[in-house]
């Protein structure tokens, strides 16, 4: 059986369901393949928080209000933070971010994976896109101008355009020959979450240490005393520390973070993921873009890899609706390079930068350190700079998508 669409987007994940909705209503025959089951679990709100979570920008929190999907993560489970304290776990130097300092309510809010997946798919469900579910891509081929696709399940799809938003791994950015530059950060990040003693006062707290960044960033649940963290150490490390009994682990997590919130009282499961940074050399060709952790991942350091998505999906479905609106052919490369145009630097700078704060911080040179804790000490006597840093983890800076702005 031959299934015809003119939009196929491979991957049913934040970003590719994101797409999806940001062109409901467009007039595309619009067909999404995931291999999972695309079932939304009842949300019990005393379960434990799963261990992987996003920092969502208020960007980001626009673009899924307007999607519809806002309303269905707020009902689950969602953890604002309005200041933010970084601190060179080597030296003295350290940083306070604070909203109110760009009268905002919020830096932004951490929320489970699994929330944002769920109210998407909830979402997606209710809006009459097509979904094929636990179904693999097997084969991808030019047929003619059109992509044809042959599943696990036998069945071929074919369609002019196909939007990769198939994760980091993607098979479509494989089997289509996507070159990209990718490297090994040669760290892993061991991530779970903990009950402190202390409140975290809704405030994202970030230590440099002499291993690499670790993050407690706030969750809801029981008061101010939940929080999620992204401890970035070497694979021998992670290999011991995952080994350790929750009881010692809880005791080498606490050390590691000075004590900042008191004793760290309990950790739920843990998980460890290897880091690498990988970045696709076009985001388009004929036919073809890719989105997301498909075009590209980023260092974990500052919890801006699915803004970036959302951002990505965002303009794409800006630069197709306008392409349809006006007649043109959606598939044309000159038509999705607008998309490459706009995204492409701005992932690029943000890239760069994280590339810069993670290679500034890992260094035990002495001249080294003493810039870094100078340059944290100085742009925290900055009320522009400080500024400046907060408008860009807002998420409100750059060539904003209609769906982003006010």
């Amino acid at each position: 059986m031959e299934t015809r669409a003119d939009l196929l987007i491979v991957g049913a994940g934040m970003v590719g369901s994101a797409l999806a909705l940001a062109l409901r209503h467009s007039g595309l025959n619009i067909l999404v393949v995931d291999g999972g089951p695309l079932t939304v679990k009842p949300f019990v709100a005393d379960a434990p928080f799963e261990a992987r979570v996003s920092a969502l920008s208020i960007a980001s929190q626009r673009i899924l209000e307007r999607l519809g999907v806002w309303e269905g993560i707020v009902a689950r489970r969602v953890s604002p933070y309005s200041d933010m304290h970084v601190w060179d776990g080597s030296g003295t130097g350290k940083v306070h971010f604070s909203a109110s300092s760009v009268h905002a309510e919020v830096l932004g809010h951490i929320v489970e994976n699994r929330v944002v997946q769920d109210a998407l798919v909830e979402r997606l469900h209710d809006s009459g896109i097509g979904l094929l579910a636990d179904v693999r891509l097997e084969q991808m081929r030019h047929s003619g101008d059109d992509w044809l696709l042959t599943l696990s399940d036998g069945r071929t799809l074919r369609a002019p355009l196909v939007v990769a938003a198939d994760g980091a791994n993607s098979t479509v950015r494989r089997m289509t020959g996507t070159a990209t530059r990718e490297w090994d950060y040669l760290h892993h990040a061991i991530v779970t979450s903990v009950r402190t003693a202390h409140s975290h006062r809704k405030t994202a707290w970030q230590r440099f240490t002499d291993d690499g960044p670790l993050a407690f960033l706030p969750l809801d649940r029981e008061g101010e005393h939940w929080c999620s963290i992204v401890w970035s150490v070497t694979p021998e490390q992670s290999e011991r520390l995952m080994k350790l009994d929750d009881e010692l682990f809880c005791r080498e997590l606490e050390n590691a973070f000075e004590g900042c919130l008191g004793q760290v009282i309990s950790a739920d499961s843990r998980l460890c993921v290897p880091l690498r940074q990988r970045h696709a050399k076009r985001y388009v060709a004929p036919g073809l873009a890719l989105i997301g952790d498909a075009a590209h991942t980023i260092h974990p350091l500052a919890g801006q890899g699915v803004n970036l998505g959302f951002l990505d999906a965002a303009v794409l479905a800006e630069v197709l609706r306008s392409a349809f609106e006006r007649g043109e052919r959606l598939a044309d490369e000159r038509v999705l390079s607008r998309y490459e145009r706009r995204r492409m630097p701005h992932n690029l700078t943000l890239m760069a930068a994280m590339e810069g704060f993670e290679r500034l911080f890992q260094s035990d040179a002495l001249p080294v350190r003493l810039l870094r804790n100078a340059g944290l000490k100085m742009v925290d006597r900055s009320a522009e700079a400080k500024a400046l840093f907060v408008r860009q983890a807002l998420g409100l800076t750059g060539d904003l998508p209609a769906l982003a702005k006010l």
